[in-house]
């Protein structure tokens, strides 16, 4: 069967400019990152970490930081992306750790490697019909008793809730840069550009890929994230 091709979004320009965009959010991934060190620290002294879509490498940097013996796997399919990471890795001092893996999840070495596995907020790019297979590549990456960690755009698009809920997300969106012209078509990328499945959708589709109950953790308005343990 032949492999998708890897597809780009990110220039490399928009690739340096990534952190800085969302610079005015680090109070909320700040308390992501926080509450995802807790949650993964009884992991082995010598954990292996799958992080999934990993971009400029925030979640490498905060776990690298806490856990020193650690090692990292890092996947994305932005060149320019993984450039910076490598970037901001060596900058850390802990680039000996960690590899780089130019592509999807499925280019990752298969086995139950990995203690633990991230997808801090790539979700909701993946399209519904393949999100099942999203997770399930991850979980059968860990070993018995590792962690997944999942947080994505994660709201019911089609509940009496939405439209309070779209006024706080302006409110983010224009902290990261919108304009009043593009919060326009808010909505529209909402349900057209991205795939925002309903919470309860996403638990669902963690739970077919072999971790048997999944726990939201955290949510900042439309950020919703899940851990669970591969008990089989």
């Amino acid at each position: 069967m032949t492999k998708p091709p890897v597809v780009d979004f990110f220039s490399a320009e928009a690739s340096k400019m990534y952190d800085e965009r969302n610079r005015q959010l680090s109070p909320i991934s700040d308390c992501l990152h926080f509450l995802i060190r807790l949650m993964v620290r009884q992991q082995p002294i010598n954990a292996r970490v799958l992080c999934v879509g990993v971009g400029t490498g925030a979640e490498i940097l905060s776990l690298a930081k806490a856990f020193p013996q650690w090692t990292f796997v890092g996947v994305d399919p932005s060149l320019p992306m993984l450039e910076v990471c490598r970037q901001r890795l060596q900058a850390a001092g802990v680039w000996d750790r960690c590899e780089l893996v130019h592509g999807y999840v499925d280019d990752v070495e298969r086995g139950e490697n990995f203690d633990l596995a991230l997808s801090i907020l790539v979700g909701h790019f993946v399209a519904r019909a393949e999100r099942r297979g999203f997770f399930q590549a991850m979980s059968c990456r860990l070993r018995k008793n590792g962690y997944l960690v999942n947080t994505e755009i994660s709201f019911d698009l089609n509940s009496p809730e939405f439209a309070s809920m779209l006024k706080n997300w302006e409110g983010v969106q224009m902290m990261m840069g919108a304009t009043p012209e593009s919060l326009t078509n808010l909505p529209l990328q909402l349900r057209e550009m991205l795939t925002i499945l309903s919470p309860n959708e996403t638990e669902d589709l963690i739970r077919q890929s072999g971790i048997a109950m999944p726990i939201r953790f955290f949510q900042a308005f439309m950020i919703c994230g899940w851990y669970g343990i591969k008990t089989e």
